[in-house]
């Protein structure tokens, strides 16, 4: 029977994302196969590991290039960018926090990813919706803890997965948005 590495690595996405600390072992059965069949696709955890980033990066471009963040006003940018990211949101929950990829340098991947969001929110600044006294790399890691923090919410059973989109754009906005004083 053949093995399909991308549905080992959803599988492994599945787990990891609500376990990170799962065995290889874990990893194995929870995507359906042997510990020896995981160890043909995957030498170590850390080849797995960046397999997942890998996975994880792409899926995220994809939903960065679904929201079309250039469109628009960036409100609802960033509207479109929580919708399109909460697939993935879980995934892109344990590789932020995954501290092995980047003991060695960044991918750049990261760096590209960054710098789309970091270019949303300057685009708000300059624009007026969005606050102008917080760093765009400050605004863009808020972002992605949301995110995680959201993700893992809906995952242990503390928030319903239909309030993902809601809790988390209304918590940013509301630290993100340029209060108008009269």
């Amino acid at each position: 029977m053949s093995v399909d590495r991308e549905d080992v690595l959803r599988g492994a996405a599945a787990l990891l994302t609500r376990r990170a600390t799962a065995t290889m072992d874990e990893v194995a059965r929870a995507a359906g196969i042997s510990r020896a069949t995981l160890h043909r696709h995957f030498a170590g955890r850390d080849a797995l590991i960046r397999a997942l980033e890998d996975l994880g990066l792409r899926e995220f471009e994809a939903a960065l290039d679904e929201a079309r963040l250039g469109e628009g006003d960036a409100l609802g940018a960033l509207r479109r960018l929580v919708a399109a990211a909460e697939p993935s949101a879980g995934l892109i929950a344990f590789l932020v926090t995954e501290n092995e990829l980047f003991e060695d340098g960044q991918n750049e991947g990261w760096n590209r990813l960054d710098a789309r969001i970091c270019a949303l929110f300057r685009r708000g600044q300059e624009s007026g919706e969005f606050r102008i006294d917080l760093s765009t790399v400050w605004l863009t890691e808020a972002f992605y803890g949301l995110l995680g923090s959201a993700a893992w919410a809906v995952s242990s059973g503390r928030l319903a997965p239909k309030d993902f989109h809601f809790m988390l754009i209304e918590l940013l906005l509301g630290g993100v948005r340029r209060s108008v004083t009269s």
